[in-house]
């Protein structure tokens, strides 16, 4: 099989598909979507289910021939040592990773975003994988303050490491940004210093094709995540074509990166874009990960037991399920 390349996902939101309770009342915006849905699933994550979550995530990857995850980890009750969990999964199924803590302020305030900043430092010293590496990363901008903004960007020189954040996804990360004195989070990022050469910015829905093209002048690429905005119902991200330095992720979904082209094929062909766009875009993921690792393999890996990994996730999903209800009280 060819090999492809996931460049933005959520590894621990594998276990989703296997019953998670819906919220209730339903979220009509984004921001409810997120307060209702994931932002309770990050805080119900623990070692034990982020260790079945990686394991089943990073095993279906390979099935759908998926090689190289870049993943963006969110558990504000389970940070330290949280990478190393979703590393040995990979790095025991053969797959290369690049991996970061997405430090915010939005449970614990400062505090909360220093632990996550420490380890992605700490993860980021100490990594012997191989297979895996090691990334700086920011929830969103609209999460946190201009001092873990400025850390984050420390951070990232300090190590010689890139920033992986979400960016624009929604209009609600604009406007908080012009709400804090700037002309929106991208400006924002270079203002504080955070987005250093090789940053990884998912989704960039609401920029303009300037701030594309700045952004892309500076160094950075960009993930389009095209299942994950539909069914937000974010928009679609017209600007990215202001540069090629753009690559497709799937923002949790499963690692199925055919199905992704196709979703973006589609969405795209909605608003004037030839199914070539979405082609090159999945073929990029290929540079984008030379960036990091030297050879992306093919994806003929040996693989556990799938069937024994969805059973496990089926035995695990209830207790998280349970741990999540608490979460949202």
């Amino acid at each position: 099989m060819p090999a492809f390349v996931n460049a933005h996902t959520h590894i621990y939101s594998a276990l989703a598909p296997y019953g998670m309770p819906p919220p209730a009342p339903p979220p009509a915006t984004f921001l409810e979507i997120l307060e209702r849905v994931w932002w309770p699933l990050d805080r119900a994550i623990d070692e034990r289910a982020l260790d079945v979550s990686a394991r089943l995530y990073v095993a279906e990857s390979l099935l759908a021939g998926t090689t190289v995850l870049v993943d963006h980890h969110e558990s504000p009750n389970f940070i330290e040592g949280s990478l190393d969990v979703i590393a040995d999964a990979c790095q025991a199924l053969g797959v290369r990773a690049l991996v970061c803590f997405g430090a915010t302020e939005r449970n614990g305030g400062r505090d909360e975003a220093r632990r996550g900043l420490d380890e992605c430092r700490r993860f980021i010293l100490a990594n012997r994988r191989p297979l895996v590496r090691g990334a700086v990363g920011l929830h969103a901008s609209f999460t946190v303050s201009d001092d873990t903004v400025r850390e984050a960007g420390d951070l990232c020189r300090d190590l010689g490491a890139v920033l992986h954040v979400h960016m624009a996804e929604d209009a609600a990360d604009v406007e908080d940004a012009r709400a804090r004195g700037y002309a929106g989070p991208l400006e924002r990022l270079i203002a504080l210093g955070a987005l250093v050469p090789g940053s990884i910015l998912a989704h960039g829905v609401h920029l303009t094709r300037d701030e594309v093209t700045m952004a892309a002048d500076a160094g950075a690429w960009f993930v389009q995540n095209a299942r994950s905005n539909r069914g937000n119902r974010v928009g679609y991200p017209m600007a990215l074509t202001s540069t090629p330095r753009v690559a497709l992720g799937t923002d949790g979904y499963p690692a199925d990166m055919e199905t992704e082209a196709r979703v973006a094929a589609e969405t795209g062909a909605e608003h004037g874009e030839p199914p070539s766009v979405a082609r090159t875009r999945l073929e990029n993921g290929g540079a984008l990960a030379a960036t990091f690792f030297p050879v992306t393999p093919p994806a003929d890996l040996p693989l556990p037991d799938i069937d024994a990994l969805r059973a496990e996730a089926r035995r695990e999903a209830p207790r998280l399920w349970a741990r999540l209800r608490e979460a949202s009280s």
